[in-house]
């Protein structure tokens, strides 16, 4: 599970940038928290608003980008430990408007959570060599963390678990340690971060090719949810299956006594994004995955979607962690009654063309109070209170 996430000097993202999955001490849909004893809680899911150019992207490609470093050398090995699904390889492109910044690293830093142990890893890369690296980790309930390794440029430092399985320590200057050990070696800590990083799963709905990547079930028990959840989204079928000589997905429907197939590129958008996306989600949700999509709202009806953050945010269906992160320009979810403020966050440029974000909850009105929890939070961000979209501020306000 995702705690916490921050990265700098990457593609719009100039100064040090956080992204935050625990949650926060209101009292909105407390049941749909992630919770363990001692621990903070989690978001289930995140939302990014913003305008087209203002950051929304690249805060996802940063995400990718790390976990696509870490994974990548070891699925091109054939050395992963859980199948992986649909992750992006993203470069690590340093901010481009100074000229500073391409000379310094792009760094990141991830926060998170596995059963036992709570890990905390630094990446930082520059002209794609491994500048700095570390790994830490603490028991869930501990104080004190663990130095697992720590290295900078080419000198590694182990610590003392590491010490104990006498590894090796050159490797390669373009290869993250934690890669490198993973492919190596069978140590409980490392397969522990592993498969962490292999579970996430990374997608992007805004390219049409991904509606072609269709992920046809074999497990009896999974079809049967996934024709389930289609049915109570108001999609009516009865079942589907693919040819493997047409290469082609049919899928069944009984009017009357007689049943019907229809090619799956005779659907509608809205169906087709269904169906390519709910064998994923269900995936995450059975094995308590990480799922990171960019616009997910495009082409699917707002009740499709508000259906889709409900599975998350129920503890009856979401019983293993799983958790959604996406970003969307959809007004109709932007609702008190589908998210908590916490969990809505913003992106946008500041005045020297740099992305920030921020979280609804870290919003203050005029008179230094929080948003409230009962606002209209879709009107009030039309409205330019949000500070996110100057755009349709402007437009509002009569400007051109």
């Amino acid at each position: 599970m995702l705690c916490q996430f921050s990265f700098q000097n990457f593609k719009s993202y100039k100064g040090e940038t956080t992204f935050d999955m625990q949650a926060s001490a209101i009292s909105e849909f407390e049941n749909s928290l992630i919770t363990k004893d001692k621990c903070s809680n989690l978001l289930p899911v995140s939302v990014i608003y913003g305008p087209n150019g203002g950051g929304k992207t690249n805060l996802l490609r940063a995400l990718a980008c790390v976990i696509s470093a870490v994974v990548k050398p070891i699925h091109d090995l054939e050395k992963n430990r859980k199948s992986l699904i649909m992750q992006l390889k993203v470069g690590a492109e340093p901010f481009l408007f100074d000229n500073e910044s391409a000379e310094e690293p792009t760094e990141f830093r991830l926060f998170f959570r596995t059963r036992e142990y709570e890990y905390r890893y630094y990446l930082a890369t520059l002209k794609d060599e491994i500048y700095a690296e570390t790994l830490d980790r603490k028991t869930i309930r501990g104080k004190k963390p663990a130095r697992i390794f720590y290295r900078e440029g080419e000198d590694i430092t182990l610590g003392s678990i590491l010490k104990k399985e006498n590894v090796n320590t050159s490797v390669n200057v373009k290869m993250p340690f934690l890669s490198f050990l993973a492919i190596n070696y069978n140590i409980p800590v490392i397969a522990d971060v592993q498969e962490w990083f292999e579970s996430c799963i990374v997608r992007n709905y805004a390219n049409p090719m991904a509606e072609m990547e269709i992920m046809v079930a074999d497990d009896i028990e999974l079809k049967k949810q996934i024709i389930g959840l289609l049915n109570d989204m108001g999609i009516d079928i009865d079942d589907y299956r693919f040819d493997d000589k047409e290469q082609q997905l049919y899928l069944k429907r009984r009017i009357g006594n007689a049943e019907y197939e229809l090619p799956f590129g005779n659907e509608s958008d809205g169906t087709k994004k269904l169906i390519a996306a709910l064998p994923v989600l269900i995936v995450a949700l059975q094995e308590g995955r990480l799922v990171i999509i960019d616009e997910l709202d495009a082409k699917l009806h707002p009740k499709l979607l508000r259906y889709v953050i409900s599975m998350f945010k129920n503890p009856k269906v979401n019983k293993n962690g799983a958790q959604l992160i996406f970003t969307s320009h959809d007004m109709a979810t932007m609702k008190n009654t589908v998210f908590r403020r916490d969990e809505i966050w913003f992106a946008a440029l500041d005045d020297n063309h740099s992305s920030e974000i921020y979280s609804l909850y870290e919003i203050r009105r005029e008179d230094n109070e929080r948003v409230n929890s009962t606002a209209a939070f879709d009107k009030q961000y039309l409205e330019g209170r949000y500070g996110a979209d100057p755009y349709l501020q402007n437009m509002l306000n009569g400007g051109g």
